[in-house]
Order: C-alpha cells, then structure tokens, then sequence
C-alpha cells in the first residue's frame, strides 16, 4: 500500500530533497519533484520513468505552482504527501541585512511554501488524506545563532503555521508535520545554497566568526547522514500517528532541549512578575 503513495517535493535538484527523491523512486513511489531549472534537476535524479515528474517552478509565483500542482495530479490522479523542502540560508546580523535581503528569504522559505499548500490542500480535503512536511530547521527553534537570525525567523513562521496546519486540516484526515534537522552532510553550505550580506559591519566579529565557521569549517563536516534523515521522513509518512514536531539528528536533539532548559529558566526566575498582571479582585 505504502508503495502507492504520490509524492510531491520542492526544491529536489539537491540536499535533503534530492536524496528523498532518488529514495522514493528506489523504493517504488511515484514522485513530482520542483526545481527553479529542470535540466538540473533532471540530471540530478537521472530517472527515466514514468513514477517521476520533473517540474520547472517557481515557488514565489503562484500561478507557477498552481500549473504543478495541476500536472501532478493530471499525471498521477492524486497527491499523498507534500514535501516542502525548497529554501536556502541567508547569513547575516540583522543590522546588516537589508530589507531586499531579508524578504528574499522570506519570499522562498516562508510564502513559497505558503503557496504550495493552498493549492495541494484542496486536492488533499477532497481525498480527506494526506501529510505535508514543512522542512524547518533546528534554526526554526533555536535562534541563539549569531549570522542566522532572518534565516532562523522564516523557519520560525514554518514551525508556527505548521502547527496551526496540523490543527486546521486534522478533521479532514490530513497530517501536517514540521522537520527541524540539525546539521547534514549536503551542499546547504555552499555558495549557491547561503546568501552572504552585501553589507557586512565590521563591528559584527561574533557574526563573521560563525559566517566564517559555517562556510568553511562545519561546510562538509556536518555529523548528520542525509540518507538516514530521509528514512526517518519516509517512516513517519507511513506512521498513523506522525508527530507534529520531529528533529532529526543528535544535535537537533540536544540544542531543543538547551532551548526549554532556557525557557523553563525564565519562566520559573521571573516567575512572581510573569504572573502578577491579572486584576486584582480582593474586597
């Protein structure tokens, strides 16, 4: 039955969502997979067959989406799982970025996900089934990363909507799960993938050394294997009970809980003030 399952995926000419690509037709799924250019991603899969679906789109256009959203389901009479992994990281101290800057990657991480499920959804509450995975980050939990803030702020939006999804779309038997990787071994890091600041401020050195840090020294040396997240993805797209929230990798693990040990330490410090702003309905 599993091996019945449409998928549809974004940004698949590389990382996380080409390696989900090429496993999914291994493993006998059908899959329509977006890229912004379809030579590459054509090249990248290197499937002939009619289980895959290149698609050229562009998500910040919404008629562009709505035509794949059409093809695929032309093509294949359905969709069952909706992958929202297109995006690319934008470095930078917010100071530095410019508004151009920082809504260009809102722009893709944010509304061109936005885009593709107001168009899947209403295939999916017409076959009252279905799974979207919005691909956050651990960005879009943490955002204690000097460099990463407008880049941890769009995967913040993923996470909130995502969970608003999940609630939104549970009576019409659809599933909504937000992924928050750590750091995998894909090209994510590279020049094509991370947006530098046309500005920097040389003031920024805490911003520069972790810029620096992640172009170079975390670049091809992340401790995280793309094909073992991918497994885990596909799992949970077969599990009846899939998790809203699921990290994947040790250190997305550890850094989520740093961050509630943070949270949990605020709330109980400033607990007596936290809680004193009700009216006071003595006498």
């Amino acid at each position: 039955m599993s091996n019945n399952k449409v998928w549809l995926v974004t940004g698949a000419s590389k990382g996380l969502g080409l390696t989900l690509v090429k496993q999914l037709l291994n493993e006998g799924h059908q899959v329509a997979a977006t890229s912004r250019n379809l030579d590459d991603l054509s090249k990248a899969v290197n499937y002939t067959g009619n289980e895959f679906l290149p698609l050229a789109v562009d998500l910040k256009s919404e008629e562009s989406v709505a035509e794949a959203i059409k093809k695929t389901v032309d093509w294949f009479g359905k969709i069952d799982v909706v992958v929202n992994n297109a995006g690319y990281g934008q470095a930078g101290g917010l100071e530095e970025l410019s508004d151009e800057e920082a809504r260009g990657n809102f722009e893709v991480n944010v509304f061109g996900s936005l885009n593709i499920i107001r168009h899947a959804l209403p295939h999916l509450r017409s076959q009252k089934s279905g799974h979207i995975f919005n691909i956050a980050s651990i960005g879009g939990f943490t955002g204690a990363f000097p460099a990463f803030g407008i880049y941890c702020a769009t995967k913040f939006a993923v996470a909130g909507f995502t969970e608003s999804l999940a609630t939104e779309v549970a009576p019409f038997g659809i599933k909504a799960t937000v992924v928050y990787p750590g750091y995998f071994r894909t090209n994510f890091l590279t020049s094509d993938s991370l947006g530098l600041p046309k500005n920097p401020i040389a003031a920024y050195q805490n911003v520069r050394e972790v810029q620096q840090a992640h172009e170079n020294a975390i670049n091809g040396n992340q401790p995280g294997d793309p094909e073992k997240a991918i497994q885990v993805i596909m799992q949970m797209a077969a599990e009846p009970e899939a998790p809203v929230h699921l990290f994947l990798g040790q250190d997305a693990y550890d850094l989520a809980y740093q961050k509630m040990e943070v949270i949990k330490n605020d709330l109980e410090k400033w607990k007596p003030v936290i809680t004193s702003t009700g009216f006071d309905h003595a006498g």
